[in-house]
């Protein structure tokens, strides 16, 4: 089976990093930041649609600000989930290839894995150009599918929001829904089946190899 995971509120929970730099750019941009906990919901989508829904009179110029901030002080404001590590060996051992799938720009992402451990897992990965090229994740999905040579068999997405479910389905691949991440119950209900923690995802993906 070949393995695509999300990075953010899947693999990592990066939410100190991500809120502390989106409230640094809107503060940046004139605008009062909510607090933190209201923004639980910009884990995930491509920020500079965050930063249009959010209202900020020039987006593109929040997202820098918000680069500049993440990059210096929030890229390691993360931790791995509790069990990760461990699935991922698990599944490993088990000879599945897997691929990270993030809106996270790439540039950023290596350094992520790497940092956390994650690197050894990953046969490849796979995120947006830094100018916004494939930020739509499902055209994201079909480049990697296309680079790697893989047909719409014998894969599967896991992630936490909807982005990843419909990429999945647009791409003719099952999902799986991680359930500690930062997805509603509506988007859950995008996927193909749904798992309550890292543990659990080596039984799952069993039954679709």
């Amino acid at each position: 089976m070949n393995i695509f995971w999300d990075l953010d509120g899947t693999l990592t929970d990066p939410f100190e990093g991500i809120t502390d730099a989106v409230r640094y750019a809107l503060a940046q941009s004139g605008i009062t930041a909510p607090p933190a906990t209201e923004l639980s919901w910009v884990i995930g989508p491509a920020l500079i649609d965050t930063f249009t829904e959010l209202g900020v009179p020039d987006p593109q110029a929040s997202l820098e600000h918000y680069r500049q901030h993440y990059i210096n002080q929030g890229l390691f404001k993360a931790r791995l989930y509790d069990g990760v590590l461990d699935m991922l060996d698990v599944l490993r051992s088990g000879g599945h290839k897997m691929y990270l799938m993030t809106a996270k720009p790439h540039a950023y992402a290596h350094k992520v894995t790497a940092h956390f451990g994650l690197t050894p897992f990953l046969d490849a990965q796979f995120g947006p150009e830094l100018d916004g090229t494939r930020n739509d994740k499902a055209e994201l999905l079909a480049h990697a599918l296309g680079e790697l040579d893989l047909g719409s068999a014998n894969n599967v997405m896991i992630g936490d929001r909807r982005y990843d479910f419909i990429a999945a389905r647009e791409n003719a691949m099952p999902s799986i829904a991680a359930l500690w991440g930062y997805g509603t119950d509506n988007e859950h209900g995008l996927a193909g089946q749904t798992c309550k923690k890292p543990a659990d995802i080596p039984k799952l993906v069993s039954y679709l190899d």
